[in-house]
């Protein structure tokens, strides 16, 4: 099974259930503490508290050469929750800039790492935001997915970030949650990040892939698609999950009757 939805991460039993809401009351100030705790404190500092508080994170392997200068540095990742982004700046010790083409204002006005830049699904007007950013220094973070995957597979890659930077960083993301999940197709979107903050335990795993020369696109001795492809596959073997060609609109379809655009 590739897509599903729903909230809860167990299997709802009886038992479970009941755990479940006398853990709510507990939960929501736990919630409320961790999240004033990532706002208001720094990485290095808030990641021990925050752990203490079963909300944990791992680096798998080690952390990519950063610019020192100059151009900046485009990573790749696949897309678990709208918190992958926090937790790669949370790897580097960095501020980076997300890119998203949805994000409720909810969304916005609690994530720790700034004001995410809002693509509008017109190729030329995306690549060339992201170019702007690129140009300018900052760390770029992107889901080439397009939406989110709660299954150990990889949605189909859109080639767009091929295109934009002579290399890139595939970074591979797996999240554990013990109680619920963080995303919804059919739901309220804006939701996702507190229900990530008010599971018992979670951790995130973060892992930065040697840079793939995408160089060749750019000058056009290789397809975008091929390129692209290519990243995917070299995710999907780091994590161990399945490479498909399923999108954005096929999970949508299934899930809720829509195409997943935002009117």
């Amino acid at each position: 099974m590739v897509f599903h939805d729903g909230r809860l991460a167990f299997r709802p039993t009886a038992a479970d259930t009941l755990a479940m809401f006398a853990w709510l009351p507990f939960g929501a100030a736990l919630g409320a503490a961790r999240l004033a705790v990532a706002l208001a404190v720094p990485y290095r500092y808030s990641t021990p508290l925050l752990a203490a508080t079963g909300m944990s994170w791992r680096l798998k392997g080690g952390r990519p050469a950063l610019p020192s200068g100059g151009r900046g540095q485009l990573f790749v990742c696949n897309h678990r929750t709208l918190i992958d982004p926090v937790y790669v700046s949370v790897a580097l010790d960095r501020q980076v800039r997300a890119v998203s083409y949805s994000l409720s204002r909810l969304s916005e006005l609690i994530s720790p790492i700034g004001r995410t830049v809002r693509l509008t699904r017109d190729r030329d007007s995306d690549g060339a935001v992201m170019a702007r950013l690129l140009d300018r220094g900052d760390l770029v973070v992107v889901c080439p997915e397009g939406t989110t995957c709660r299954e150990p597979y990889l949605l189909r890659f859109s080639p767009l970030f091929a295109e934009l930077s002579n290399d890139v960083v595939p970074v591979g993301i797996a999240v554990e949650t013990s109680m619920f999940y963080a995303t919804t197709a059919g739901g309220l979107k804006c939701f996702d990040p507190l229900y990530y903050m008010v599971n018992p335990r979670m951790c995130y795993t973060v892992q930065f892939l040697d840079k793939v020369d995408t160089s060749p696109v750019r000058s056009g001795a290789a397809p975008s698609t091929d390129m692209a492809n290519l990243v995917q596959r070299k995710m999907g073997d780091a994590l161990g999950y399945g490479c498909t060609m399923l999108t954005r609109k096929d999970k949508y379809l299934m899930l809720a009757g829509n195409d997943g655009i935002v009117r």
